[in-house]
């Protein structure tokens, strides 16, 4: 063989050993994917980014906002994101701000924090309480939104190795006012691949997260409805038409449609949370008010409840000899979907989660009747919700979400902050790591 054919040959073999190899042994080393979130954790814990996301938390607690109305908090976050050097867009659904980090192409996942607060006096007297009456971060939302710009922090440090673009989405009003589909609606998933969320939880130790494939919250609507009568004298109740008397049994009839047209193996609910009439002693008023919510993990069952929680307020109020009008809210307050986590980004979760704090610690919970409006992300593309530990019994008792009593561990932070980090970088390399096949079947021509 000549020397230039020598020459050809181990060219060609030298380009063989540089071309990548496809193997699971080899895509991008699973030793070093699996120190990736052991690593972000360390870097959270640092003294000085764990001081940094309690500021923010605190100055975020004493300042709650309703939803739609986060300006200031909406502002914190474009400051810190301007400090960092990270690009964002703003507003998305008013206040919304939604950053990126990385290369600015291909693959893009997103990573999310609500922002809002709730109407409610804040019971927990510290130095940070709220100072805004009838106001309070009673849902971790403050914690959240510290999270997300944690990681934000995580992930800038480390762009340069970012494989593709993660997405920081920072969202207002989840409280029933659903900002994520405004979100949506406002382009703030554009060409997003799949989304991660965050929720603290009383429930479970610091330390450990707990989440389930497919359904994991339930899907949530609200209604309210005016039972008109006739007013007058208590005295002389003849000569009225109770109104008062009609939503009694009214609130009654409602829980039998749980208890006896619901299949017992098929979750739902049905509250009435709001009961408004009358304002005196000895006046049976004109008219009352009532209103609540309804829950199914199935659009059939969904359905259902709605077309007869209508049936059976206007039948028993005219039972009464009352009208009544039904009101579903669905602009103001629309209906929730089935919160439903991929099965994919599951098994991503576990395995991710897994490496951080040990499998042990990965739970597996069951389904809740709560809702979230992150189910408008996971309905349009692949979505992952889940839940992160913050109980400690050696700090006292840590009260669930909506309680004027609800207080954040905020040891809670580095482990969130590092979650969010590591499951984006995670997700974009083992998606940069898998060859884009032709889908169905395939074969080579020779």
């Amino acid at each position: 063989m000549g020397f230039s054919n020598w020459v050809c040959l181990a060219f060609i073999f030298h380009a063989f050993l540089s071309l990548p190899i496809s193997s699971s042994e080899h895509s991008p080393g699973l030793e070093e994917l699996a120190q990736i979130p052991t690593n972000f954790l360390e870097f959270a814990k640092r003294p000085e980014l764990f001081d940094w996301m309690v500021g923010i938390r605190r100055k975020i607690h004493e300042n709650p906002e309703l939803g739609f109305e986060e300006f200031e908090t909406s502002k914190l976050v474009r400051a810190e994101l301007d400090q960092m050097g990270i690009t964002y867009k703003y507003p998305f659904a008013k206040t919304g701000v939604v950053g990126y980090i990385g290369t600015g192409s291909p693959p893009f996942v997103a990573i999310r924090a609500d922002m809002d607060a709730l109407s409610m006096q804040e019971s927990v007297e510290w130095e940070h309480k709220s100072k805004v009456p009838g106001k309070m971060h009673a849902c971790g939302h403050d914690a959240h939104v510290a999270m997300l710009l944690g990681a934000a922090k995580i992930l800038q440090e480390h762009r340069h190795e970012t494989q593709g673009t993660v997405v920081l989405v920072f969202q207002p009003a989840e409280e029933g006012n659903g900002g994520a589909k405004k979100m949506l609606d406002d382009g703030a998933l554009e060409n997003v691949d799949a989304i991660f969320g965050i929720h603290v939880s009383a429930s479970h130790p610091i330390g450990t997260v707990a989440s389930r494939s497919g359904p994991l919250l339930a899907g949530s609507g609200f209604f309210e409805a005016v039972i008109s009568g006739k007013g007058g004298h208590a005295a002389i109740p003849q000569h009225t038409i109770d109104p008062i008397l009609a939503a009694s049994n009214i609130i009654v009839s409602l829980q039998h449609l749980v208890s006896r047209e619901a299949d017992p193996l098929d979750s739902q609910v049905v509250t009435v949370a709001k009961f408004q009439g009358g304002g005196a002693f000895n006046v049976i008023p004109d008219s009352v008010t009532i209103g609540g919510t309804f829950r199914a993990f199935s659009k059939e069952s969904f359905a259902q409840l709605k077309q007869r929680i209508e049936e059976v307020i206007t039948k028993q109020a005219n039972v009464q000899r009352c009208n009544a009008t039904v009101v579903f809210d669905s602009v103001d307050k629309p209906f929730f979907p089935v919160t439903v986590n991929d099965k994919d980004l599951h098994e991503h979760f576990r395995k991710v989660s897994g490496d951080m704090l040990g499998a042990k610690n990965v739970l597996e919970m069951q389904m809740l009747m709560g809702a979230e409006d992150f189910s408008f992300y996971a309905e349009v593309i692949p979505g992952y919700f889940f839940f992160l530990g913050m109980k400690n019994e050696t700090q006292g008792r840590f009260e669930s979400g909506h309680s004027p009593y609800f207080r954040v561990n905020e040891d809670v932070l580095p482990y969130g902050a590092a979650l969010h980090a590591s499951l984006a970088t995670r997700y974009l390399l083992e998606k940069q790591a898998k060859p884009n096949l032709p889908k169905g079947n395939s074969h080579d021509e020779l």
